[in-house]
């Protein structure tokens, strides 16, 4: 499971319909209506949140917009009800948006040049807006590949 922190916009086509699948597995996963997955560490900053499965579904919501911009269909039902007023943002470290960035880059090499390329051009990396970013490194739960 990968819930990207980063812009959706940096997803190849493969990444943001994977990531849907993921999202609505973790929303799943935070309602406990699956048996695996409740304990995976891409769930513990949803965890941390005092509305975890209204963030998930603020999340799952940005994904959707993406998709949709991009000419997918995603089912908006699927999406669930939140308030975004009522959302306090999730601080998510520098560090780990770097290393989320780099690792897709790694990822793009070989399964989508284009992106790859259209990605380097990035100087200031943009998350997603249920994010902050804050000072510090790749966070706890991540488990780093590169």
């Amino acid at each position: 499971m990968r819930l990207w922190t980063i812009s959706f916009k940096y997803l190849d086509a493969k990444g943001l319909v994977a990531l849907w699948r993921e999202a609505l597995l973790a929303k799943n996963a935070l309602a406990g209506l699956t048996k695996g997955y409740k304990n995976h560490p891409q769930l513990d900053r949803f965890y941390a949140h005092e509305n975890a499965l209204e963030e998930v579904n603020a999340y799952l919501a940005e994904v959707y917009e993406e998709g949709c911009a991009r000419g997918y269909k995603f089912d908006a039902a699927k999406v669930g009800k939140f308030d975004a007023r009522n959302l306090a943002k999730i601080s998510v470290a520098r560090g780990q948006i770097e290393y989320e960035f780099a690792f897709l880059q790694e990822k793009l090499k070989s399964r989508d040049i284009k992106a790859y390329e259209r990605n380097l051009s990035v100087k200031n990396i943009e998350i997603a807006s249920i994010f902050k970013k804050v000072e510090g490194e790749i966070e706890p739960w991540e488990r780093v590949k590169i």
